[in-house]
């Protein structure tokens, strides 16, 4: 497993998250063997947020860590907040949606109902869960101070937020913003297509994120790439979707070259990026998770990366 340096912290973590936003599905025994699996695998760690099920995705990931027996200095744990659903959080916090709020009251009160779910002192990182326009980016900087302070959480950052975003709040706090956690996979490349197309007019040259993959470089900001298996916006998986005949016929020619499967390759094709993006898996299936960590047995060519791009539907200018 390769290891990268978050956010330029010296936190040497796995290229290779698990994500866990569906893990509540699991039982208890079923939700240990793929914490377990994922620490075989070199997974060092483990993404969450309030909302994940009402929380409970969280509660379960906090026993399942407890119940195998995990040191919890051998894993980063990161979690999310600032998201109010309609019918309001667990734990009872009396609190109704939907919106966003990262007052300084609730980003605190957050962190630490993750922390009871999770059975943990602290939070290696805790991200902004969405950019909110009515946010105050002084009750984010006491917040994140405050928390910091009481050693609850080490290191900060957001996520889906463009350059200017990112700036506002960097801007207000003290604590540098160490990840941005944007969606990025085969089939969605918006800021490799604008990357690209500069200086263009066509569909593709069109600026949906501001930048964001150069900002994150120059900031040295680890990209965490979320729904990698997605196409659109969870409209689901195209790995074997016979809609994608072109994209799954080169995913197994490589994946025949390198002795791996298709979904192996396209890991690769997120952790192959030199801006050293962090690759989010949200698989609960033990066999997938075996297949996706197999990506350390591939090292694509640059021309092999370009064909995974066009073969799913882009072009180049």
């Amino acid at each position: 497993m390769e290891q990268i340096n978050l956010g330029g912290t010296g936190l040497m973590v796995s290229d290779i998250a698990l994500g866990v936003m569906r893990i509540n599905e699991k039982s208890a025994s079923e939700a240990q063997a793929i914490v377990e699996k994922a620490v075989e695998k070199q997974i060092n760690f483990f993404d969450t947020a309030d909302i994940y099920a009402s929380g409970k995705s969280s509660t379960i990931l906090g026993q399942a860590l407890k119940d195998a027996k995990i040191d919890r200095e051998s894993i980063y744990v990161q979690s999310k907040g600032g998201i109010i659903l309609p019918d309001g959080q667990i734990n009872g916090d009396g609190l109704r949606g939907p919106r966003y709020d990262f007052s300084k009251d609730h980003l605190i009160a957050s962190v630490d109902i993750e922390l009871q779910r999770l059975q943990t002192d602290y939070l290696d990182t805790f991200l902004l869960h969405r950019p909110d326009t009515l946010l105050d980016p002084e009750q984010i900087a006491q917040a994140f101070s405050e928390l910091h302070a009481a050693g609850k959480v080490k290191h900060f950052g957001v996520s889906n937020m463009n350059p200017w975003q990112v700036e506002l709040v960097q801007a207000a706090t003290d604590q540098k913003l160490v990840a941005n956690q944007l969606q990025f996979g085969v089939m969605h490349t918006g800021m490799i297509d604008a990357d690209l197309h500069v200086n263009m007019t066509d569909d593709r040259s069109f600026d949906h994120d501001g930048g964001i993959l150069a900002y994150s470089r120059l900031k040295h900001m680890t990209i965490q790439a979320w729904s990698p298996f997605q196409y659109g916006f969870f409209d689901g998986p195209f790995i074997d979707n016979p809609d994608f005949p072109g994209i799954n016929a080169t995913l197994q020619t490589l994946a025949d070259k390198y002795g791996v499967t298709k979904n192996a390759v396209a890991t690769a094709f997120v952790t192959k990026h030199p801006a050293k993006m962090q690759i989010v898996l949200g698989s609960m299936s033990l066999q997938r998770l075996d297949e996706m960590t197999e990506a350390s047995k591939v090292t694509l060519t640059n021309q092999e990366w370009y064909d995974i791009y066009l073969a799913a539907g882009n072009d180049l200018p």
